[in-house]
C-alpha cells in the first residue's frame, strides 16, 4: 500500500473517536448484510444503499483519484492569526446560506466513472471563490473538463492526480468554464457520463471506467466566446495546517476548501449523521470540498459538512457529514486552497 493511502489509514484508525475495522463485518461492502452490520454497531450515523449491490468493486476504487504521490505537490502553507482579537469561529457555519449569492456552492456534481475527484474538488471550491471574492458579480461553473484533461503535471486524468498541483494550474494557466454532462453549459462541459447508482434509472450502469478525455483548446460549438478570453486565474494557491481552527478560519474567511480522505467501503453505504470509519477495508485517497462545520444535535459530535462528487442520489443529497477535530480518516491533513484573480 503506498505512503500516502497508509499515512491516511493510521489517522483514520488511531483518532480517539476513530473505531477500528470489525472482525466480523461481512466481506461484500455492497451486501445488506455489509450495510445492516454497521448500523447494529455505532448510532452516530446510518448506512443505506447508494449503490446497486452488483457493482463492480474494481468501479469503486477507480472513483479515488487522489494519487499517492499528492504529498510531494503540496503548496505552501497559509497561517491564519487565531485568537479572541481575530473574531470568534462560530460553533456552526455553513457557506450555502453564508453565501447565498453563490449557487455553485450547493450544487453537487458527478464525477462518473473516472478518477477525476481531485479536478472536482478543486473546481468546485475555485468556483465558489471566484463568486465569493467577487460579491456575487461573477458565477461561473469552472471546467472539471479542461483541468482534468489539460493540466499534464496534474497528475494522470482519469488515474488519479494532485490536488495541489491543480490548484497550480489555476493561477499560472487558468481554466474555462463548463458545467456538467450534456449541459452545453460554458466552454467545455464535462465529458464523462453520470452513471445509475440504483437498480432501475435512464443512465449507464456503473460498471466502465471512464477515459480521460483529450485536450482541446477550443470551446464547444455554439458557445461564443473564444477558449483562451473564457479562462478564469487564481491569483494565489496555498495549503492549510491541520489545525481545525486554521482551516475554519480559512472557510468562513475565503469560502470552501478542497481536502483529501481515505474512503472505507463503509462510506460508500452513508446516508446520513456523523460518519465514523466502523467497518470495511481502504478503497484509496479521494477528494472533496469542506463547505462548513457544526455539532451534530443527538450524538453531541463536531463534524465537516462535505460536498462529494457522486450525484445527489449518494448520501445525504450527495454531502456528508464525517467526525471534525480527530484526524478521522485524514479528513483535516491535506487542504488545498487559493485566492481569484480580480
Amino acid at each position: 500500500m503506498t505512503n500516502l493511502i497508509l499515512t491516511l489509514v493510521g489517522l483514520c484508525a488511531v483518532g480517539s473517536y476513530a473505531s477500528p475495522p470489525q472482525p466480523f463485518a461481512p466481506e461484500d461492502p455492497l451486501s445488506d448484510e455489509f450495510i445492516d452490520y454497521i448500523n447494529s454497531v455505532q448510532s452516530s450515523w446510518t448506512a443505506g444503499r447508494n449503490f446497486h449491490e452488483k457493482t463492480p468493486h474494481s468501479y469503486l476504487k477507480n472513483l479515488m483519484g487522489v494519487h499517492p504521490d499528492s504529498e510531494e505537490h503540496k503548496l505552501p502553507r497559509l497561517v491564519h492569526s487565531v485568537g479572541t482579537e481575530d473574531g470568534e469561529i462560530p460553533d456552526n457555519f455553513d457557506s450555502r446560506t453564508q453565501w447565498p449569492e453563490c449557487p455553485t456552492i450547493k450544487e453537487i456534481r458527478d464525477q462518473g466513472g473516472c478518477g477525476s475527484c481531485w479536478a472536482f474538488g478543486a473546481v468546485e471550491a475555485m468556483s465558489d471563490r471566484t463568486c465569493i471574492h467577487s460579491k456575487g458579480k461573477v458565477n461561473v461553473h469552472l471546467a472539471a473538463e479542461d483541468l482534468l484533461s489539460c493540466c499534464y503535471v496534474c497528475g494522470f486524468g482519469c488515474n488519479g492526480g494532485f490536488p495541489g498541483a491543480a490548484w497550480k494550474f489555476w493561477v499560472r494557466r487558468g481554466i474555462v468554464s463548463g458545467g456538467t454532462y450534456g449541459s452545453h453549459q460554458g466552454c467545455k462541459p464535462y465529458l464523462i457520463q453520470p452513471c445509475e447508482h440504483h437498480v432501475n434509472g435512464t443512465r449507464q450502469a456503473c460498471s466502465e471506467v471512464g477515459k480521460t478525455p483529450k485536450c482541446t483548446s477550443t470551446c464547444e460549438k455554439g458557445y461564443d466566446v473564444p477558449y483562451k478570453k473564457d479562462k478564469h486565474f487564481g491569483a494565489h494557491a496555498y495549503s492549510i495546517d491541520s489545525d481545525p481552527a486554521q482551516i475554519q478560519k480559512e472557510i468562513m474567511t475565503n469560502g470552501p476548501v478542497e481536502a483529501a480522505l481515505t474512503v472505507y467501503e463503509d462510506l460508500v453505504s452513508y446516508k446520513k449523521g456523523v460518519y465514523k470509519h466502523t467497518a470495511g477495508k481502504a478503497l484509496g485517497g479521494h477528494a472533496i470540498k469542506i463547505i462548513g462545520w457544526g455539532v451534530d444535535e443527538q450524538s453531541k459530535l463536531p463534524y465537516w459538512t462535505v460536498a462529494n462528487s457522486w450525484n445527489t442520489d449518494w448520501g445525504d443529497n450527495g454531502f456528508f457529514r464525517i467526525l471534525r477535530g480527530k484526524g478521522e480518516c485524514g479528513i483535516e491533513d491535506s487542504i488545498q486552497a487559493g485566492l481569484p484573480k480580480e
